[in-house]
């Protein structure tokens, strides 16, 4: 199994615990319960204020824009300051915001909390994410990050519907009480779980000579097997989420003769270990191996990081992607209705719900054994032609239950393999690309709503579905490029 250059190995990472994986799995379903229970409440709001439905559609609108706008500044903040800080307030923000929705007099004040919520809501999952991706082992990093993902696809089929249920028994307010209520508990068990950073799991050999390199401050180097030329672990200081300080890991001037940064005995020609988020090796002295001084604002092993341009064209993809994908989502029961099938709305979501969270699942767990832009361009083609099927099939109930069962768990297998490919290429400023790629998201899924319902009216529902499966196929030419990997010291293109 091979980790990402710059990234520890599985034996110095101790990972994540499952009462941590339940904790950010919990937030990230309340955050989406909160997203996808506005839709089937629109009908209540609407009578509530007098006004109508098209203008409710407002409120995810609102929502949406506050999100796409809020979330690069949000992740830079994140990635500047303390990632658990920054969640707890985050949190705390978003449980007010669902109290002024609940407590809203009158539509305009009802918009303004939806905006705010949007903010905070920003500034949740992209933290989340990284918290975990930076705690969680390399080799199973994105399939943690998909169990945790699982729960905004579980608030899909099952925080939206009892959010309606909750609407028509008890009042449209009652939902938005109880995610305020959850949010504000789940920000305080975040306050404290973050703190304590990875440790490395390095066991010192007896007959090793201590040795500290480096710069000071960032880290005490193990003792070195002799002859081996591996010098042991550094423990970083920690940051935010564990991750190492500014400079931490760049092992300082390596002895004469040593391959590695730190202290290594003679012969030793590989590039040193970096350190997680860091990923530089040091400056190696003359007559050393490979390890080269990685300048300023390069990335591992000496090679530029990529730029911000890279990181635009990355998170285009899930722009692509989420208009192909939520296209097919949003006018889905839409057309069932004006087809005749309302009454096959509901099992039928609950089929794509359950295919989605499977597919994130799977997705996870392929990117963690294989490349993973390799799943992220499978996912991507499965999606486009899985979507034409589903256009073809649609005035079957049966027929389309079985597309929409095969469509949900290739299309949802693309996002957990995105975020291991973002962070991968961008671990030191994971939270902020992050951030950008949730952009990404809300931004597909905003014109999906927006130019979905023109085409909708304008031909039909299945014509809908296959300009969706034709913007995936773009998606899935440029899906490309990959973080370096190592397995033994040695770099894998």
């Amino acid at each position: 199994m091979y980790a990402p250059r710059g990234e520890p190995a599985d034996g110095t990472v101790p990972g994540l615990s499952a009462g941590v994986v339940a904790l950010a799995w919990l937030t990230q379903f309340l955050v989406g319960t909160d997203l996808f229970v506005v839709a089937p409440l629109l009908p209540r709001i609407a009578a509530s204020f007098g006004v109508s439905a098209a203008d409710t559609g407002l409120l995810v609108t609102a929502f949406s824009i506050a999100y796409v706008v809020a979330s690069p500044l949000a992740g830079r903040l994140s990635d500047r300051r303390d990632r658990a800080t920054v969640l707890v307030a985050a949190l705390v923000l978003f449980s007010a915001a669902n109290v002024g929705t609940a407590l809203a007099p009158g539509f305009g004040v009802l918009l303004v909390a939806r905006v705010v919520a949007g903010i905070a809501a920003s500034a949740t999952g992209p933290t989340v994410y990284a918290l975990v991706s930076t705690r969680a082992r390399p080799r199973s990093r994105a399939q943690v990050l998909a169990v945790v993902g699982s729960g905004l696809l579980t608030a899909l089929w099952v925080g939206a519907p009892a959010g309606s249920l909750l609407g028509r028994y008890v009042g449209w307010q009652a939902a938005f009480v109880i995610l305020a209520a959850g949010t504000f508990l789940v920000a305080f068990p975040h306050a404290f779980v973050w703190r304590t950073g990875p440790a490395p799991a390095t066991v010192p050999t007896p007959h090793a000579t201590p040795e500290r390199t480096g710069r000071p401050g960032t880290g005490t180097v193990m003792p070195a097997e002799p002859g081996t030329g591996r010098s042991g672990s550094a423990a970083p200081e920690t940051d935010r989420s564990g991750a190492a300080e500014p400079g931490a890991g760049r092992g300082g001037a390596a002895e004469p003769g040593a391959g590695r940064s730190g202290a290594a005995e003679p012969e030793a020609g590989r590039s040193g270990a970096a350190e997680p988020e860091a990923g530089r090796s040091g400056a190696a002295a003359p007559g050393t191996g490979r390890s080269g001084a990685a300048a300023p604002g390069t990335g591992r092993g000496g090679a530029a990081a990529p730029g911000a341009g890279v990181a635009v064209f990355a998170v285009a993809v899930t722009a692509l992607w989420a208009f192909s994908v939520y296209s097919l989502y949003t006018f889905l029961a839409v057309a069932l209705h004006a087809d005749g099938r309302a009454g096959t709305v509901t099992w039928l979501l609950v089929v794509y719900g359950v295919g989605a969270v499977v597919g994130g699942q799977l997705g996870g767990r392929f990117a963690d054994r294989a490349d993973p832009v390799r799943v992220t361009r499978a996912a991507l083609a499965l999606t486009a032609v899985l979507e034409a099927v589903v256009a073809l099939v649609f005035p079957v109930s049966w027929a389309l239950a079985c597309a929409l069962g095969l469509f949900a768990p290739a299309a949802y297998a693309f996002f957990p393999a995105q975020q291991r490919h973002l962070v991968d290429m961008f671990p030191e400023r994971a939270t902020a690309v992050l951030s950008w790629n949730n952009s990404a998201l809300f931004t597909g899924l905003s014109l999906a709503g927006a130019v979905g319902g023109q085409i909708v009216h304008a031909l039909d529902y299945p014509a809908l579905l296959y300009i969706g499966a034709a913007v995936a196929v773009p998606a899935c030419a440029v899906a490309r490029g990959r973080a370096p990997r190592v397995r033994g010291g040695e770099e894998r293109p």
